[in-house]
């Protein structure tokens, strides 16, 4: 008796659920959807009735949702009451980490780049780098939140990580002790040759674009004529801050980006609004595999106005929004609801941003960190760090070169 009421109660809550959603649909789909609970309704049942062990409604549903979320896409995912409540805390980021970030690419966990002076920098972490296990325990199937779970932790302990390096077709271990993250977003800001400045942006933060204009000014009092920006392992962060720093470039009142989703009220356009643009400063902009988000989107609109020249490889391609929606019980979805553009229209998400000039480098010329790395030294903190050498940079000489040969096109005001 009991099993039945269980059975009746679980149909009865998916039906009335599904009504809501029901009325917006038309008919022909809302038939599709009552068929699809009727058959969802069957399975709870065969469980309840025949499963070896008893089941708790609870996690039967949770398991259900956790299951039909995952199909959808790498960043959608349901959460239980204690993940989504360990995702409103700690926004101001004071945990101990490695100082990655982190996808799912190919149903693979995939490090998109490892933070310049982290934990996992110093210990030789690659963009593209595949995490296998954590702490011996095998990813495969493990979302997001569930390995950032596992990665951040008590300051002074060690993650073991195993990772599938594919580009040397080998796997690795690392153990990496965790840090407080900090990160200074502006990395280089000076004149390297020939009035040609340089300022390599590590992520966008609150403060980013606030900074990067002073770096600018600062690199004008020195008569700069031209720019490199090297967004290369810059992961993103703020959405804010990269329009607002696309928009230090293009006219204002600009397309920077838009998103796209199956509803109108998914649908937004950011707006370059810099009162004072500089339109007549020839631009290169260097990125990477490990270049994703905001990354992508300034790389995309400067690149689609002509306004800047991109160098370097192809970028990660990561340009969704998720939307968190609550739910009664205190768990929540979050849920893909929309994808970043560019302003021609060329959609990000999965497909980055092709340079105009492709250009690799060879492991021996992508930093000195990966110097270290060769030698064994990797897991050792560097207590006496070199002065930044650009002229052992590749792709930053080629970008020098190709600004004086004067190769690159006059600037001229976005159409």
């Amino acid at each position: 008796m009991r099993k039945k009421l269980f059975i009746v109660f679980i149909s009865a809550v998916l039906f009335f659920s599904s009504v809501s959603l029901a009325i917006s649909l038309d008919r022909k789909t809302r038939d599709e959807l009552y068929r699809q609970v009727e058959l969802f309704s069957d399975a709870i049942a065969a469980i309840e009735a025949d499963y070896v062990d008893e089941v708790k409604a609870r996690d039967l549903i949770y398991g259900a949702l956790k299951g039909m979320l995952s199909s959808l896409d790498p960043h959608s995912q349901f959460m239980d009451p204690d993940t989504y409540n360990e995702l409103k805390v700690d926004t101001e980021g004071r945990f101990g980490g490695l100082g990655i970030e982190i996808s799912i690419r190919d149903n693979q966990l995939t490090i998109i780049t490892p933070l310049e002076d982290t934990p996992a920098w110093r210990a030789g972490l690659k963009p593209g780098d595949r995490i296998v296990k954590i702490n011996n325990e095998l990813t495969r199937g493990m979302d997001l939140t569930a390995a950032m779970k596992r990665i951040r932790g008590k300051p002074g302990e060690a993650v073991n990580l195993t990772i599938l390096r594919e580009s040397a077709k080998k796997v690795l271990e690392f153990k990496i002790v965790r840090e407080i993250i900090k990160i200074n977003d502006i990395k280089e800001a000076k004149i390297l040759t020939d009035g040609i400045g340089y300022i390599r942006l590590i992520e966008f933060r609150e403060n980013t674009a606030r900074d990067f204009k002073a770096a600018i000014q600062n690199l004008s009092r020195f008569k700069m004529k031209a720019l490199i920006l090297d967004l290369r392992n810059n992961p993103g962060g703020l959405l804010e801050s990269a329009i607002e720093i696309t928009g230090e470039f293009i006219p204002n009142g600009k397309l920077v980006s838009y998103t796209k989703g199956r509803k109108a009220d998914q649908n937004m356009q950011f707006i370059a609004q810099s009162k004072r643009p500089i339109l007549d400063l020839p631009l290169v902009v260097l990125i990477n595999e490990g270049s994703a988000s905001g990354s992508e989107i300034v790389a995309g609109a400067l690149q689609d106005y002509k306004r800047a020249t991109i160098l370097g490889t192809k970028s990660f391609g990561k340009g969704s929004v998720q939307t968190v929606i609550p739910l009664s019980d205190g768990s929540a979805l979050k849920l893909t609801t929309s994808k970043y553009f560019t302003p021609l229209g060329q959609e990000i998400h999965g497909k980055g941003v092709t340079p105009d000039i492709v250009l690799d480098i060879t492991p021996k010329e992508e930093s000195s960190q990966q110097l270290l790395e060769e030698a064994g030294l990797s897991n050792k903190p560097q207590k006496d760090k070199q002065p930044w050498d650009y002229k052992a940079d590749a792709q930053v000489m080629a970008a020098l070169n190709f600004l004086k040969s004067g190769a690159l096109p006059k600037p001229k005001a976005a159409k």
